[in-house]
């Protein structure tokens, strides 16, 4: 009998989630890597005394057959939820409330619930930053900067990280997969988090900017299942954002509050800062996902398929479904 191939997903983003969900689901042996604490990616929430703030992804839709299927799942297990937020749009001297009939969906109670639902039947090392992958006869081993060279062999290596990330990894072992990385052009984002004593008197909940630094403005106290303090987060322009990506904190919340305030928003009892160094990408490419099956090596990401979760999720599905075939025999 075969032993059954054991595979080495790096990133536990929702692509990196998915992707080793279902080899797991599929008989596989799954190992997840990821250098923060907790998995999520971008779908991440920020905590303190008191008050939590979701300062990555705002809300995901759910477009697809299958990831409706899957967010279903996610809401019958109480881990995400629909957000129907009053919301606007800001457009130069102009604002409207937007009608919007798009459903958007948030994990609950916070957004980083749906990526510790899926993290939880996954065997996830956290806090190991892996550097470096090598393929040797009897398989490919990873080296993290916290743990060095790991003795497990892997019959694959499956990349679920920012495209820059990726690059290092692969431009010596797969050139193509490399130059496939290297034609993404990811974008930072600078990230408020404001708190606030007492509810803010706005009369929107969220709401697109298309004037100044920001782009976004979100009361993360309106989203199912949140408690604690009075929270809002605002989202700078990409553009903006890389424009100031190594800007002081306080100079970019200087710049970001005052748009607020223009908009109407009051001077909050405390704020905190975050710099998203990979947000997005632009534009994102419509590759769905890339796999060497010659030398078991491959990739995956929102950056790959249209950017989003969604995007992410449906990504990280569709390698699983490439390396199954390869692994997998009728």
């Amino acid at each position: 009998m075969n032993p059954v191939p054991h595979l080495a997903v790096i990133g536990s983003g929702i692509a990196g989630l998915s992707c080793a969900t279902m080899l797991h689901r599929a008989g596989l042996e799954v190992s997840l890597f990821d250098k923060a604490r907790s998995p999520g990616g971008r779908m991440s929430t920020r905590r303190g005394d008191d008050w939590q703030c979701d300062h990555g992804a705002q809300y995901f839709t759910a477009r697809h057959p299958e990831f409706r299927a899957e967010v279903a799942r996610w809401q019958q297990a109480g881990v995400a939820d629909l957000w129907a937020p009053r919301l606007w749009r800001f457009d130069g001297d102009s604002r409207e409330h937007r009608a919007s009939t798009v459903e958007r969906f948030v994990g609950t109670p916070a957004m980083t619930a749906p990526a510790r639902y899926l993290a939880s039947t996954l065997s996830v090392h956290a806090q190991s930053n892996i550097q470096q992958i090598r393929r040797e006869a009897h398989g490919w081993q990873v080296c993290s900067a916290e743990y060095g060279w790991l003795e497990t062999r892997f019959a694959a290596v499956l990349l679920a990280v920012p495209a820059p990330q990726a690059v290092p990894l692969l431009h010596q072992l797969a050139p193509e997969l490399a130059a496939l990385a290297r034609s993404a052009v990811m974008r930072g984002c600078w990230a408020l988090m404001l708190r606030f004593a007492a509810p803010v008197n706005l009369s929107f909940d969220a709401a697109f900017v298309n004037q100044g630094p920001l782009r976004w403005i979100a009361r993360n106290s309106s989203k199912p299942g949140r408690s604690g303090e009075e929270i809002w987060l605002l989202h700078a322009r990409a553009e903006w954002s890389e424009a100031h990506l190594e800007d002081e904190p306080e100079r970019v919340a200087e710049a970001l509050l005052d748009a607020f305030g223009q908009l109407g928003g009051p001077a909050p009892q405390e704020w905190t800062a975050h710099r998203w160094r990979y947000a997005d990408t632009e534009p994102p490419l419509e590759k769905g996902c890339a796999w060497r099956p010659e030398i078991g090596l491959g990739l995956c990401g929102d950056w790959l398929n249209g950017g989003k979760v969604e995007g992410a999720w449906l990504s990280g599905r569709a390698l699983a479904e490439r390396v199954l075939r390869s692994f997998v025999k009728c």
